[in-house]
């Protein structure tokens, strides 16, 4: 079995990210594993008149921080910390989950494709192809059965 000791949860504090939080939630419970919490502020690029693209912060850091607080664990038995990191996102992400030594990555997805996706990309894809360990990616919502089982008992075969 896979030792899970740190999860990192990447999120963009949007709704859709919600069931990739709620995952890792369930996962560092049933692992009792630690959570780690990461909101990236991304730079918007703003050009001087000389044409050099100068980063300027698209989002107020302490607005995305009161938002980043606001994202906690139901559950009281799952620890969560709470890191709000500036710049490119996929950087930032893999650099965070080398930094805590994450052992797996549970992240959202939008699920964007065509035009959007050729154009800006996916956070997602690049953590996924780059990341130092496994990466969990959930596109849409789904139910998670209430549990108090350790991850072994949940899989034992009935006697």
């Amino acid at each position: 079995m896979l030792p899970i000791r740190t999860i990192l949860h990447p999120t963009d504090l949007s709704d859709s990210a919600r069931p990739a939080f709620e995952l890792a939630c369930a996962l560092a419970r049933d692992y009792k594993a630690e959570l780690v919490i990461v909101h990236v502020v991304p730079p918007t690029r703003v050009f001087a008149p000389d044409g050099i693209a100068v980063p300027f912060p698209s989002e107020q850091p302490y607005e995305a921080l009161v938002r980043l607080a606001r994202v906690h664990p139901v559950d009281p038995q799952v620890k969560a910390d709470h890191r709000l990191l500036e710049g490119e996102p996929t950087e930032e992400i893999l650099k965070a989950a080398r930094d805590v030594k994450a052992d797996v990555i549970v992240m959202g997805t939008h699920g964007s494709s065509g035009l959007t996706r050729l154009l800006v990309g996916s956070v997602a894809e690049s953590v996924m192809r780059k990341a130092p360990c496994p990466v969990l990616t959930v596109r849409g919502p789904f139910h998670l059965a209430p549990t108090h089982a350790t991850p072994a008992e949940s899989h034992a075969a009935p006697v």
